[in-house]
């Protein structure tokens, strides 16, 4: 019987990521991700497993982010009983970011009850299932080997992405290997290590997120911030920045903390509004054990705070973010939701587009159906809640930020694997472009096979 590997998720298209492997007569999922878009479309797609819940065995998690862990309740719900392995930190972030997906869902139905909508679906999950799903939680360190289902074993290596990300290496029975990326991470970023690089394998599933893009380089990022607040603050105007509130956010605040000792940009107000950043920046002090040498001397020999300094002010209460809306001084406000699909972003974006003076500073990638891709693309009008806004604001883009590998990253990547060992890489986590260019660059770097997955489809591995 040939093993198979197939995505439901991630599969041409960047949210949802949910790849499964059957072998043996196991079934086993690697991540199990919330698809992110239109309202409709996507609450049909999130509600609809091609498969049967309870015959996963077991479910294996690369890092918390909401587009790869925030299923896992929705299919307890549906019957899955198994385990879930992931890394110490994944599972305090992903405990997290599915109980703030829970707390939006639940808000979003009372908004739409309010407004008297008419939609046929209640929240997909609520923090009860959320509760349950974490007691299914097997935590495992990096580079220890451990038995996932059947003759199945799993490693995971450091995917340097974000707190806890991994890249598993699984191993089917007797040195038959195929390696997951994940969110495949950056060179050279602030506060966690970087990616390492994977032992032999005979397949790879890799994201090409930016498989057709080059980010600028890490060196730019403080000259490019600094310029963005100079400009912004000589106007008298406030700087939007949607940020993911885990990595990003306090990736952030760490450049801030720098520019502001270094006295490079003005002393201004610094608003982090979102209790889920808050408590996740809790959640980075707790695992040092993922941070680099920079952050390990300056938190256990400096004693110093890289998320914490004077003219930074974390807001946790909605009475709080509110009385930002009259604040009129220049101000940088940090908030999520990162796609500004949800959460106090929203609020934020509709108090500040339309005035000229503001810039909205966009720090990472906005998927298709997003109101932060249509920010991106400059959308003359945009809508928020349900109501048109003129977007007058500055955009700003800052692809320095990134915590995706470009593709000249994951050309590097690929080149430090045994190329006459590995098959075939599968390329997922992209749109159709980013795809493509992306099995372009490998095969012209010495990949033998690429493969761009395509949704529900089987394929034959180890036969």
């Amino acid at each position: 019987m040939p093993t198979t590997f197939s995505s439901y998720g991630g599969a041409a298209e960047v949210t949802g990521s949910t790849h499964m492997l059957e072998f043996d007569g196991h079934k086993v999922l690697v991540d199990c991700g919330l698809f992110q878009g239109k309202r409709i479309p996507t609450e049909e797609k999130n509600r609809l497993f091609k498969f049967k819940p309870d015959e996963i065995e077991a479910v294996v998690l690369t890092h918390g982010h909401c587009d790869h862990s925030c299923r896992l309740p929705y299919l307890g719900m549906l019957g899955f009983q198994g385990n879930i392995f992931a890394t110490p930190a994944t599972r305090d972030i992903a405990g997290l970011v599915m109980a703030d997906t829970a707390h939006i869902l639940e808000k979003d139905f009372e908004w739409l009850k309010k407004k008297k909508v008419n939609y046929p679906y209640g929240p997909l999950f609520r923090m009860k299932d959320v509760l349950k799903v974490l007691d299914q939680f097997i935590t495992i360190s990096y580079r220890r080997t451990f038995t996932v289902a059947g003759s199945l074993k799993c490693t995971f290596h450091d995917a340097g992405h974000i707190l806890g990300s991994s890249m598993p290496v699984l191993e089917i029975g007797k040195n038959r290997k195929i390696g997951f990326t994940g969110d495949l991470g950056r060179k050279g970023t602030p506060i966690i290590h970087d990616p390492e690089y994977l032992p032999p394998v005979d397949y790879l599933v890799c994201e090409a997120t930016y498989g057709n893009r080059l980010h600028d380089p890490i060196d730019d990022a403080c000259r490019q911030l600094t310029s963005v607040i100079k400009e912004t603050v000589d106007r008298g105007g406030k700087i939007i920045i949607p940020a993911f509130a885990v990595e990003r956010t306090q990736d952030l605040i760490y450049y801030l903390h720098v520019l502001t000792d270094e006295r490079k940009i003005p002393r201004i107000d610094i608003f982090v509004d979102s209790p889920m950043a808050f408590n996740a920046t809790s959640i980075f002090r707790v695992h040092q054990e993922c941070y680099d040498d920079n952050i390990h001397e300056q938190f256990l020999v400096q004693n110093k705070n890289p998320f914490g300094f004077e003219n930074l002010h974390y807001i946790t209460n909605v009475e709080e973010s509110k009385k930002l809306n009259e604040y009129k001084k220049p101000c940088i406000i940090i908030s999520s939701s990162g796609m500004c699909e949800a959460g106090r972003i929203l609020h934020h974006l509709k108090n500040n587009v339309e005035d000229p003076r503001n810039t909205v500073l966009v720090v990472g990638f906005m998927a298709v159906d997003t109101l932060g891709r249509r920010i991106v693309e400059r959308q003359p009008e945009i809508k928020i809640f349900g109501q048109p806004y003129k977007l007058n604001a500055k955009v700003k883009i800052l692809n320095t930020f990134s915590a995706h590998a470009d593709y000249n990253d994951i050309i590097d990547f690929a080149k430090h694997l045994d190329l006459d060992r590995l098959r075939k890489v599968f390329l997922v986590h992209g749109e159709p472009d980013s795809l493509n260019e992306m099995k372009t660059h490998l095969l012209d770097n010495g990949v033998k096979t690429v493969q761009v997955v395509e949704p529900e489809v089987k394929y034959d591995i180890f036969e």
